[in-house]
């Protein structure tokens, strides 16, 4: 029977995970900026793609430390997420509805990433790899503004104009109430409620 692993082992491994699946977002980040339609959700995707290659050169650096070499152990979690992505850009979605839904895709990256970094800067610190940690944390930082960036870009416009596209009656039900604040929207509510009770 093999000798049982330690945190190290684990650490390494996850490492090694990172490292393939930040090399999968270098192929991906440019066909989803080249499929954004709105210029600063491109620019987001763009300048990410800058930052994930620091990761990879960061990651490389972190295995020189430890005494690793740097290569990738394939990351099925960034391969399903990267094979949504490709899936949501087959659709025939109208414009907004396309950069909501690149959104969505990005921020799905972003999240097992921030969980993947995470998760590797505790092992760090735990084990007494201040480098590393140091590193790690650079880019679980980085990732999390990335992530915000999404956020801000989906919240600031890109969600309102897709649901405009979606549900038209909603913009004017919204251009209503901002002229009038008049209690129409608020009685219909409760009196439709009461009746589905």
């Amino acid at each position: 029977m093999a000798e049982s692993t330690t945190l190290h082992d684990a650490f390494i491994d996850e490492l090694r995970d990172a490292y393939d699946g930040e090399r999968q977002l270098t192929k991906a980040l440019p066909k989803l900026a080249k499929t954004a339609t709105s210029p600063a959700l491109r620019d987001a995707f763009t300048s990410h793609l800058e930052e994930t290659n620091g990761h990879i050169e960061r990651l490389e650096e972190i295995f020189e430390i430890l005494g690793e070499k740097a290569r990738g152990k394939h990351c099925d979690g960034i391969a399903g997420i990267v094979e949504e992505g490709k899936s949501v850009m087959e659709e025939d979605f109208d414009d907004d509805t396309m950069d909501a839904c690149l959104i969505a895709a990005g921020q799905r990256a972003e999240h097992y990433e921030m969980a993947a970094y995470g998760t590797l800067v505790a092992w760090a610190r735990a084990m007494g790899h201040a480098d590393a940690a140091d590193r790690l944390q650079q880019t679980l930082d980085e990732e999390k503004a990335a992530d915000k960036k999404l956020s801000a870009l989906a919240e600031g416009g890109i969600n309102q104009q897709a649901a405009a596209t979606a549900h038209p009656e909603n913009d004017e039900d919204e251009d209503m109430e901002e002229d009038d604040k008049a209690p129409a929207p608020r009685s219909r509510k409760p009196a439709a409620s009461a009746g589905r009770r």
